[in-house]
């Protein structure tokens, strides 16, 4: 394999289990966005517009639907000599076979494929947020400070911090402590998940922490603050743009909510392009009598009723005189006449029947499952 200097490794076998009925078919990462999208294009894009062009995409969970998504890499332009994405599942070894035990224990049972690609840099990268980086300045800052580690990091509100890694700093942004969801946080910078190790110095403590069988083989729990104690450089880079964990379901709703806004937070097909396998299929269709407003209409769905403040996937199906607010609608779902969807999110073919209703308000969405008849 030819050698990179920086190598991509995404951690995408999440359960996901916060996201209840929206994972019980699918890993976290393969879960839809913003009517066109999974939540993978996401690192997966960045990765490409930042110029890393190897990456490693480490999955476990119900995996079939997202190594199916993920093909050849070709949506993301990954399907190239000297780069490509690389699908990485659990295998057995000599031990035997294992699930990745933690974060850190899945990029030590791929250090071989770490050692092919032959990078003087590991960029790892959670499968489950909202962004749009550019890992390229990350890198930079990792090189100019020397760091043996350089950790994401992005300023959240003070109440919120608990919820979070959290990183205390000194004026240079280097780290002194390392705070695993503290009630009395110390800073409000929260940890990314991203992570820009060196590799030489990720492989020795992948190693040691591989056969320590009092660690629980995680980067929060155990490594970071085995480096923090053993003097290690670590660094933080602080994150100014849009960045969401959707690993809730009221953080799913509003991340497709946020793109909603006449201004909103981030371009999908901007400069900084956001790319995705779709389905080939028709231009949607907006019937007569239709209405439709704030809204993000995808191509292959038949829009009938009325639909405001929502996100319609394809193949979305609205029937006469009904009506969709403040929801996110994902593909091939039927909503036949009459029936009425209010702060709801449907899954895949989801059929809400006539006149039924499924309503749920702001700070407790409704879901559907997959395939579920409503009604």
């Amino acid at each position: 394999m030819r050698k990179t200097e920086c190598l991509g490794m995404i951690l995408a076998g999440g359960q996901g289990s916060r996201l209840k009925a929206l994972t019980k078919t699918v890993a976290k990462p393969a879960v839809p966005f913003g009517g066109k999208y999974r939540i993978i294009d996401f690192p997966l894009s960045n990765c490409v517009n930042s110029g890393i062009t190897k990456v490693g995409v480490l999955t476990q969970y119900k995996p079939l639907e997202l190594h199916n998504y993920l093909g050849s890499g070709s949506a993301w332009d990954l399907d190239r000599n000297g780069g490509g994405v690389f699908i990485l599942p659990p295998y057995a070894r000599e031990k035997g076979a294992d699930w990745y035990r933690g974060t850190a224990d899945a990029i030590y049972q791929n250090l071989n494929f770490v050692d092919l690609a032959d990078p003087d840099y590991v960029l790892i990268l959670s499968g489950d947020h909202i962004y749009t980086m550019d890992y390229s300045w990350m890198l930079e800052a990792h090189k100019a400070k020397n760091a043996d580690v350089t950790i994401g990091v992005f300023e959240v509100p003070w109440e919120e911090a608990p919820r979070f890694g959290i990183m205390v700093t000194d004026a240079e942004g280097r780290i002194t402590e390392f705070q695993e969801k503290p009630k009395e946080p110390k800073s409000n910078n929260a940890s990314m998940g991203i992570y820009i190790f060196s590799k030489p110095f990720l492989k020795k403590y992948l190693e040691e922490d591989g056969v320590n069988e009092n660690s629980s083989h995680d980067f929060g729990n155990d490594l970071i603050p085995k480096m923090l104690n053993d003097g290690a450089r670590l660094f933080s880079y602080a994150f100014d743009g849009y960045w969401k964990d959707v690993g809730t379901i009221e953080s799913l709703w509003q991340a497709n909510m946020d793109l909603l806004q006449d201004q909103p937070p981030f371009e999908l097909n901007g400069d900084w392009k956001i790319y995705s396998s779709n389905p080939s299929m028709p231009p949607h269709y907006v019937g007569t009598n239709a209405s439709v407003k704030k809204s993000m209409i995808t191509e292959g769905s038949e829009i009938l009723g009325e639909v405001d403040r929502s996100v319609i996937f394809d193949g979305v199906k609205v029937g006469k005189g009904a009506k969709v607010t403040n929801s996110v609608i994902f593909p091939f779902a039927v909503i036949e006449d009459g029936a009425v969807v209010d702060h709801a999110i449907l899954a895949q073919d989801v059929v809400i029947k006539a006149g039924a209703k499924v309503e749920g308000k702001e700070s407790e969405i409704a879901v559907i499952a997959e395939g579920e008849v409503i009604g």
